[in-house]
Formats: C-alpha cells, structure tokens, sequence
C-alpha cells in the first residue's frame, strides 16, 4: 500500500495463496491488516507525536509499517501484551529494516508504551 500502491487486501490474499497459513494465524493476520488500515490515520498522528524528528512521509517504508502494526496491537488490540508488540516490532525491524531500524522503532514504541496513550485508549 506504501510502497508499491497495492491494494493491501488483494496483496494479502495473494499471500496466503503463496503461504496457507493455520486458521487461526490467517485470521489473526487479518485482522492486524484490517485494524492497522481502520486506525491508520490515528496511528499516524501517534507516530508523529513519538518520532517528531522523522516526518512519516520520509520514514522508511518499513520503519512506518511496523511502527503502524505495533501501535495497532498496543493501543486497538487486546490480544497482543504491549511488550511481545514491541519485541516482535523490533526483531522485524531487524530482519527487513536498516542497521538502525531496530533502535528506531523499539524507541517510538518505548515512549508510546510509557505515555498515556495507553490509558486514554483503554
């Protein structure tokens, strides 16, 4: 959706045609798609608040999309305890990002953590 302007749906039904994942994996990655596109612009007003130094335009793509699915599970999800979001967030930077990614995004979601967000969404 960012980076190649893709209908994210399409492209995740693509993916688990390539992928068949178990049905509750496929259902719960569903629904952090689904709930990550509805909240999207709310999440993107939290990045800024956490990263002001980075505008989200000129993020890396993947930088904003993992902060944007961490920011989903912490804030609009019950499922996910805020600190495996904010370890899985990091190990993904990790793997897909750049050499600071990991930094960068376990320090957004550290602050987010530590901030009142997650009292005013509860």
């Amino acid at each position: 959706m960012d980076g190649a302007r893709h209908d994210p749906f399409q492209s995740l039904e693509h993916r688990l045609r390539e992928d068949a994942l178990p049905s509750p994996t496929e259902r719960f990655a569903r629904k952090l798609v689904e709930g990550t596109i509805e909240h999207r612009e709310k999440i993107n007003t939290i990045i800024s608040t956490y990263a002001p130094a980075w505008p989200i335009d000129q993020m890396a793509t993947v930088d904003r999309n993992i902060l944007r699915v961490a920011i989903y599970e912490m804030l609009m999800d019950d499922e996910t305890p805020n600190k495996v979001a904010i370890n899985e967030a990091v190990e993904l930077a990790k793997v897909f990002g750049s050499e600071s990614s990991a930094k960068f995004v376990n320090g957004v979601l550290g602050s987010v953590m530590e901030s009142d967000e997650l009292r005013r969404e509860s």
